[in-house]
């Protein structure tokens, strides 16, 4: 087939003869020589049986698009697709394949299911082509942007099937080979009874590409519907959790298995629901109201990552001057060191456009963490909370602060952290918990970290929380100190009363210890803080300190992995 280009009056190639006129032309010649040929009565029956059942399988996994929205505002999963994926974008892969053993999929009366418990597809997410298969957005480099596998409870209610596993395996092992994110939409009921210990080498099978894909491409969970057994443990691997109020759940058993064994009369909402594993056991990072929510929700949070370890951060055109002045930060922090401000304030004030998507809001919110965007450039953000327990680091919010650290690290995102710590929280119920081994988890996250860090001391930075919170001594890049910024062992208070132990006069040496040390100037004379700085200059100062690191290069010594204290 020869396909002459159009010319031009001098005889070159005209304006209309780029890629697209050529694909147009080559479909255009194709279509003509396939009409031409003589199709035989069989193929043409074949073609129907094959259109029919796709259809069928389409049907029973979008249904109608308005009566797709139940009373438990629980969408089907192609609907999850249509409203995921960009408009007339989604065509459907691998739709014929069923679960192993038919015979074990009928109903009561003998009519065999033919289900999606795993359907893939590609389509486009704000102009990226997007791969998918019921579980994971498989994102491909340049040409594509995620791919997607999980099983759906809405065809059938069965659990995940050995065929579809492996079509699941080789999708993660073409992300990690391309390098591109997954992401799983979550309905599952766990492991397929019926298709026995098969079931499970399978879900272990997905296990150990979560484990190797780990740090490679970024994996986030979205729980769409219950999810136990085997089924809780994927998200569990993965690097983002999010859920669904109401209607997602996330429990090893369900509330009929604790009643038989300890007794215990808990509904699934207490058990593993959106609230509890937000607020109280810290599995998930966010919930949103509903299906429709959740989905425009992680659209946007998609954004914020890179496609690979091997990828920058993401840079986008940016409308906020990096030069912008915040001069409410100048005031914002109390003159009375034992008032709180609220840190999300300093945040919001200081990244683009006041847009801050912050991860865990409701658990260990002593301390804040999230992404943003400076100057069109992603960061994590971690800050202390003065609002909640004055800011003080406890095991809850240093096990939060080391996950996330140890993920931009991974993924080449730099961190910007905003300390206001009087310490570590004391008292035996830390003690006996193990505040020392999940304390040491931050310190260790912020020390191996190469990424660039710059911090900014907004009021206080005492003891080992100075230390731990990306402090020069950690390889911080750029140490900044407002004129509020206290750095020293311990509050002016507490260290007159230890070093003037029974001695009179107490209030006179109090304030002399605050003169000379509850202030920037010891840690910037010897070189702990770069430069004390006006707040309201703070965004300036960090958007060009980030252009500076944006060429940093920095290894850690060779080794097999670190011991980081579990």
């Amino acid at each position: 087939m020869v396909i002459m280009l159009p010319r031009s009056s001098q005889g070159k190639p005209g304006k209309g003869c780029g890629l697209t006129w050529f694909f147009q032309q080559c479909t255009h010649h194709i279509s003509h020589i396939l009409a031409c040929r003589e199709v035989s009565p069989s193929t043409i029956n074949e073609k129907k049986e094959i259109t029919a059942q796709k259809e069928m399988l389409l049907t029973r996994a979008g249904g109608n698009l308005a009566a797709a929205f139940t009373k438990k505002r629980k969408f089907l999963f192609y609907t999850k697709i249509i409203l995921f994926l960009d408009e007339d974008t989604i065509v459907a892969i691998s739709l014929l394949i069923v679960h192993k053993d038919d015979d074990t999929g009928s109903d009561h009366n003998g009519n065999q299911y033919k289900t999606i418990s795993l359907a893939m597809g590609r389509g486009w997410i704000i102009s990226l082509l997007v791969l998918l298969s019921n579980g994971a957005v498989f994102v491909l480099k340049i040409s594509f942007r995620g791919l997607h596998c999980t099983c759906s409870l809405t065809v059938t209610g069965l659990g995940l099937a050995v065929y579809w596993t492996r079509r699941l395996c080789s999708i993660m092992d073409q992300a990690m080979l391309v390098g591109a994110p997954v992401i799983g939409l979550n309905d599952s009921g766990g492991a397929r009874i019926q298709e026995g210990v098969d079931s499970l080498a399978g879900y272990a099978d997905i296990f150990l590409r979560n484990v190797m894909a780990s740090g490679v491409i970024p994996q986030i969970s979205l729980i769409m519907g219950p999810c136990a057994g085997g089924a809780v443990y994927s998200p569990a691997l993965t690097d983002f959790t999010f859920m669904v109020k109401d209607t997602s759940y996330l429990f090893i058993t369900g509330p009929d298995v604790v009643k038989s064994v300890t007794n215990e009369d808990v509904t699934q909402e207490q058990l593993g629901g959106a609230k509890t594993h937000t607020s109280v056991s810290g599995v998930a990072h966010q919930a949103f109201e509903n299906d429709v929510d959740a989905l425009l929700n992680l659209r946007d949070f998609f954004n914020y990552l890179p496609l690979s370890n091997k990828d920058p951060a993401p840079v986008i055109e940016c409308h906020d001057p990096k030069d912008r002045l915040c001069p409410g930060l100048d005031i914002i922090v109390p003159l009375e060191s034992t008032k709180a401000f609220d840190m999300l304030d300093v945040v919001h004030s200081i990244v683009d456009e006041r847009k801050f998507f912050e991860i865990m809001p409701n658990y260990a919110r002593n301390i804040v963490v999230g992404f943003a965007r400076m100057n069109g450039r992603t960061v994590g953000i971690v800050g202390n909370q003065p609002k909640v327990a004055s800011g003080c680091l406890d095991i809850n919010s240093s096990v939060k602060g080391a996950r996330f650290v140890r993920f931009c690290d991974a993924f080449n995102i730099p961190i910007i952290t905003f300390v206001d710590v009087p310490g570590f929280l004391p008292g035996t119920a830390q003690e006996y918990g193990g505040i020392i081994r999940h304390g040491a988890k931050l310190l260790y996250s912020y020390a191996e970290a190469t990424v660039p860090k710059i911090t900014v001391i907004t009021r206080k930075a005492y003891g080992g929380a100075y230390d731990v919170m990306s402090s020069k001594h950690l390889r911080g890049d750029v140490n900044y100190a407002w004129p509020t910024a206290e750095v020293a062992v311990m509050g002016a208070k507490g260290a007159v009363q230890i070093i003037f132990r029974g001695k009179k006069n107490q209030a006179e040496a109090e304030a002399e210890y605050v003169e000379k040390f509850a202030n920037p100037f010891p840690a910037a004379v010897r070189g702990f803080v770069d430069d004390i700085i006006q707040p309201s200059t703070t965004r300036k100062r960090i958007c060009r300190d980030l252009e500076v690191l944006a060429s940093k290069k920095q290894t850690n010594p060779w080794k097999k992995h670190a011991n980081i204290p579990l």
